[in-house]
């Protein structure tokens, strides 16, 4: 049923935008996933405060921000729904959306007081330390 619905979804987002630049739509595409999914990945690599309460939250906000300013901006307000002057005066949402999810990724972090972020903190260092180098990767792990 997931399918069917992405499916009708692509189709008709597909009509909507017919007359766009293929170019331009992948780049708005990249901008939205760039949005959710870099902070989250690069804190996760990178920052030893990072909780799952962040990670969730912040992504779902770059998210939400990519598209909502992707919407009111030049590309779909004017162009596909034929308003005289967009609300968001940008065409590429991402320097704003993704500012938006490494803030709220840092904060609903450093607000997290739960024991499973606490645990999470305390499993940074060894994760960091096999990452960068390899060490205790060179065997099978039990899951």
């Amino acid at each position: 049923m997931a399918t069917v619905a992405l499916g009708i979804v692509a189709i008709l987002l597909g009509i909507a935008f017919e007359s766009q630049n293929i170019a331009f739509v992948v780049g708005l595409a990249f901008a939205i996933a760039a949005s959710a999914n870099f902070p989250i990945l690069f804190l996760s690599m990178y920052w030893r405060g990072l909780t799952t309460r962040g990670a969730v939250i912040g992504g779902s906000m770059g998210l939400a921000t990519a598209v909502v300013l992707l919407i009111l901006g030049p590309a779909v307000w004017v162009d596909v729904l034929g308003n005289a002057k967009a609300i968001f005066p940008y065409k590429y949402p991402a320097l704003f959306s993704m500012t938006v999810a490494f803030v709220a990724t840092y904060f609903f972090s450093i607000t997290d007081n739960s024991q499973s972020a606490k645990d999470e903190k305390e499993k940074f260092e060894a994760q960091f330390i096999r990452s960068q180098t390899g060490i205790g990767a060179e065997g099978a792990s039990e899951h």
